[in-house]
């Protein structure tokens, strides 16, 4: 057994030496740790609302950080309520201690390194006027303008950005403790769910090492949470609403208490036979927001919601997985079912799809 544990150990850290070579001229961790060496107060942050691929990846960052910058003091923040779900349960059985946010404290840092977003994008928890000092995400960058800021190190070949932090851990042979191997695990497990889920190299190196390394009870009570009723009333309402435009699905969550239920859903969604695209819209924190999925190859979901909120909302995302968010003035049904037509007609009209095409996914009961 011993001798078998060790072949799969030397596979993996073979495959991950050879992606390191493939890599070079990329910033890695000790350049990071260079550029970090003089700074005594350091911010590691997320995006708004983040899902347990920014958490994991922050906790698992911030561990790093603070093994191999002792005189620095490192500190996890991420704005936007967690709760009502998944999230929020992950958060709990992780070891991830998260200051509260505040705007005004910001310039106190003395570097800010922001994980699994960019400056740009509607989501990213930074004031205009504060510039980060490093930037790892793995989603492509608006306009292929790469953000201003001294470490950029963003790969959208990567499925998730916890397998980035990954990497620096083998980059500078840091053990990974099996706490954090499961929660790293299941974080990259949970970004690349779905059948839109696209992992890279890198990625499936990282989920063949967390495997042996992760605390197998923690890493299942991760995948086996209680949910409450409100998933359930969610997932419910999204199937009495859902509808089917030849490969397309379409449906709507009314008000909802957790940012994930609307990707938790497209993913469900998208695994019906006939679908090749399916989106999700719902009201969360006084906006319209949705979620894209695609299995084709033909088309981005990152550009599809980019077409269907111009002018109107923000959106981006990667090539099967996007989403995006339209501000409400007022919250009025009305004002919703207005915004909604808007967001199908665009979403059909960029397929080539008929509206008149369009048939219930569940028959309603006779």
């Amino acid at each position: 057994m011993t001798a078998f544990v060790d072949s799969c150990v030397g596979t993996v850290t073979g495959s991950a030496v050879a992606v390191a070579k493939r890599s070079r001229g990329r910033p890695h961790a000790r350049t990071l740790l260079k550029l970090l060496a003089d700074k005594r107060n350091v911010l590691i942050t997320t995006h708004e609302h983040p899902d347990p691929d920014a958490l994991a990846s922050t906790l698992a960052l911030c561990t790093l950080l603070a093994t191999k910058l002792p005189h620095a003091k490192v500190t996890a923040s991420a704005k936007g309520r967690i709760g009502g779900g998944v999230n929020e349960i992950f958060t709990q059985l992780s070891d991830l201690k998260l200051a509260p946010w505040d705007d005004a404290t910001l310039k106190t840092y003395d570097a800010i390194v922001l994980l699994d977003t960019q400056p740009s994008f509607a989501n990213s928890p930074l004031p205009h006027d504060v510039e980060p000092t490093a930037v790892i995400d793995h989603h492509r960058t608006q306009g292929g303008r790469r953000p201003k800021c001294a470490f950029c190190d963003i790969r959208s070949d990567v499925g998730a950005t916890g397998s980035i932090i990954f990497s620096y851990f083998m980059e500078l042979e840091q053990p990974i403790s099996r706490d954090l191997g499961a929660t790293l695990l299941y974080a990259i497990e949970s970004d690349l769910a779905g059948a839109a889920g696209q992992p890279g190299e890198l990625d499936n190196i990282a989920l063949s090492s967390l495997t042996l390394i992760a605390d197998t009870r923690k890493l299942y009570r991760m995948r086996y949470v209680n949910l409450p009723q409100s998933a359930y009333v969610s997932t419910a309402v999204g199937l009495q609403h859902a509808m089917v435009y030849d490969n397309a699905l379409l449906t709507h969550l009314e008000e909802i208490d957790s940012p994930e239920k609307p990707a938790m859903m497209a993913d469900f969604l998208l695994r019906f036979e006939k679908a090749e695209w399916a989106l999700v819209t719902a009201v969360f924190n006084g906006a319209l927001v949705m979620s894209l999925r695609t299995n084709g190859a033909k088309a981005s979901a990152a550009d599809l919601i980019k077409r269907i909120v111009r002018n109107i909302g923000e959106g981006g995302g990667h090539r099967t997985k996007a989403g995006g968010g339209i501000k409400l003035a007022h919250g009025t049904p009305t004002e919703i079912e207005r915004l909604r037509g808007v967001v199908r007609r665009r979403y059909l009209r960029s397929l080539r799809i008929a509206q008149s095409h369009g048939q219930r996914l569940v028959p309603s009961a006779k």
